[in-house]
């Protein structure tokens, strides 16, 4: 990992450069993804088993032949090892407890003309989520994404996962049961979205799509929204760590090691004013990385994108993190809540030595599925509040609209829109 210091010369350019992420939108995938999107909207069904049968080597006479039944999923959740099982629905049940905090309602009230004024709650109706799928086994995407999904009161939950080959995970079927999932389907990529967002023969076209994938996956999300909603374009996994140099060195390296293990672009920075105690985390790197199962990809994560940055203090340090609006955010410090405050922009922040990125990954409550490449400046986790839409009310009462009507009447024909100022004066008690 680079070695960077706020003191010297040329540090916000060297940040910058480590930083820098350009999401470049890929004209060929582009273009594929068009292409298979307008066959799903023109084909439906046909257009869905020939792409499943050419990209997901998986064959069926129908898209009826692709959808999991329910006895399937009931056998997946009685197969699996009782301890994972138990994790799951565990896991299900702290996720699903913090998201019901989330529950917006309903309100109303009166001004003093007696005009009826509020918003309204209603949840989607039907949902789609995307879970990647095959040897993969991602179950934890399935509980972060249905489960919200589940307490916002969504009617139809539906689920994409593809099966390469016929192969389909066992751990998987068993989150979509215990999270409430309604229709499964086998299908992939971006023929699986395009089946979401318009509907086929089989496929119910949904409201809004959620869950990660594949690059494929990423563009055709892009291509259909405002069709349908989406949750977000997820870039590289990021974390950034906070240290005052008490918290164990060897587990600071790890939890950099946890988000380096993502893929190659993946992004770990540790913050300290220490700088003795980032030698101790530097070498704790070399010593643990030859005994991680990724370390391949841990190490070209570290080289590329990862650094250890010497502040003055660690005020710095949490000023360096809102202008870096990072996905997760590591306070491991030994006053946690003295920073808290300061911190602006982060999609989700882990208090204390004792809360690693990872506890928040699958089990403490909050979703997992977060803002990254800053965008944490700007929105927020998945949550209940993406399965809810919001309604004005208004009802106006004969007493109110004259002095609504009056002001309406006045601006609209400011704006030159003649037919709303009648609209308006019309319902006026004194026409004069």
């Amino acid at each position: 990992m680079r070695r960077l210091d706020t003191r010297e010369a040329g540090f916000s350019e060297q940040l910058a450069a480590v930083t820098a992420w350009q999401d470049e939108l890929d004209q060929d995938v582009n273009r594929t993804v068009a292409d298979v999107l307008a066959d799903i909207a023109s084909r439906g069904d046909a257009a869905l088993l020939d792409y499943t049968a050419r990209f997901d080597k998986l064959e069926a006479a129908s898209v009826a032949d692709l959808e999991v039944s329910p006895d399937r999923q009931a056998a997946a959740l009685e197969r699996i090892a009782t301890d994972h099982r138990v994790a799951l629905e565990r896991a299900a049940d702290r996720v699903r407890s913090y998201h019901e905090h989330q529950l917006q309602e309903s309100w109303q009230y009166r001004d003093e003309s007696g005009n009826l004024l509020g918003q309204q709650i209603t949840p989607l109706e039907r949902a789609g989520i995307y879970v990647p799928g095959g040897k993969a086994s991602y179950p934890s995407s399935v509980l972060m994404n249905a489960v919200p999904a589940s307490v916002a009161g969504v009617s139809e939950i539906i689920m994409v996962v593809p099966a390469p080959g016929g192969e389909l995970n066992d751990l998987v079927l068993a989150a979509a049961c215990i999270a409430g999932v309604d229709r499964i389907f086998t299908i992939g990529g971006a023929q699986a979205v395009g089946a979401l967002a318009y509907g086929t023969q089989t496929v119910p076209a949904v409201d809004k799509i959620v869950g990660p994938g594949n690059i494929y996956v990423a563009t055709a999300k892009r291509q259909v929204f405002g069709r349908v909603g989406i949750d977000m374009i997820a870039g590289p996994s990021e974390i950034l760590i906070i240290c005052d140099g008490t918290t164990n060195p060897e587990w600071v390296a790890m939890d950099l090691f946890s988000q380096a293990e993502h893929d190659e672009n993946a992004q770990a920075l540790l913050l300290c004013p220490d700088k003795a105690y980032l030698d101790a985390v530097a070498s704790e790197v070399e010593r643990l990385l030859p005994g991680m199962e990724r370390a391949d990809i841990i190490r070209s994560s570290l080289d590329g994108r990862g650094a250890m940055i010497l502040t003055r203090d660690l005020e710095e340090a949490v000023e360096l993190g809102n202008q870096l609006a990072p996905e997760h955010l590591e306070l491991s410090v030994r006053d946690p809540e003295a920073l808290l405050p300061l911190v602006r922009n982060a999609g989700a922040i882990f208090m204390g030595p004792y809360t690693s990125e990872s506890l928040g990954d699958y089990c403490a409550g909050p979703n997992h599925v977060l803002p990254t490449a800053r965008s944490a400046r700007f929105s927020s986790p998945l949550g209940v509040y993406d399965f809810q839409k919001r309604s004005s009310v208004i009802m106006c009462s004969e007493q109110g609209v004259q002095e609504l009507g009056r002001l309406a009447s006045v601006l609209a024909r400011g704006e030159s829109l003649t037919a709303h100022a009648r609209s308006a004066e019309m319902r006026l008690g004194d026409k004069d």
